[in-house]
């Protein structure tokens, strides 16, 4: 019996900016994920995770670069993990990135990190 390849979650390499100590608390304490790996000293490379989601964070502090990098993370409760981020502040919601259904079939809102880097999170819409 032969199966097909089936592709599994990916783990974007992201700018970080100069500062990858700020970005790994920034990811821990606004976005809800927990350091997984740190490397260098000063830190130089972070893997930062949340459920299945992972991230790695890299120096580097091109903030055209870091601007132009957005990914997208599939979540499940979208209007309880978008209340979180509120609870927190909301400072990190990208300011065109409320969540709001899509005529594409999801739901779905924005964050921008310290670098600049925007990351939406989308949940397929049930109705």
């Amino acid at each position: 019996m032969t199966t097909s390849p089936k592709l599994g979650n990916i783990s974007p390499f992201i700018p970080a900016g100069q500062d990858v100590e700020k970005a790994i608390a920034f990811y821990e304490q606004q976005l809800g994920f927990t350091i997984v790996y740190r490397e260098g000293a000063p830190v130089t490379m972070a893997i930062v995770k949340r459920d299945s989601a992972q991230i790695v964070l890299q120096q580097n502090d091109d903030k055209h670069l870091a601007e132009w990098t957005t990914f997208r993370i599939q979540v499940e409760q979208i209007e309880q993990l978008y209340q979180e981020f509120q609870a927190k502040g909301g400072t990190m919601l990208h300011p065109n990135g409320k969540l709001q259904t899509k005529l594409w079939g999801t739901k779905e809102f924005a964050v921008i990190d310290l670098a600049g880097v925007c990351i939406t999170f989308y949940e397929p819409d049930s109705n």
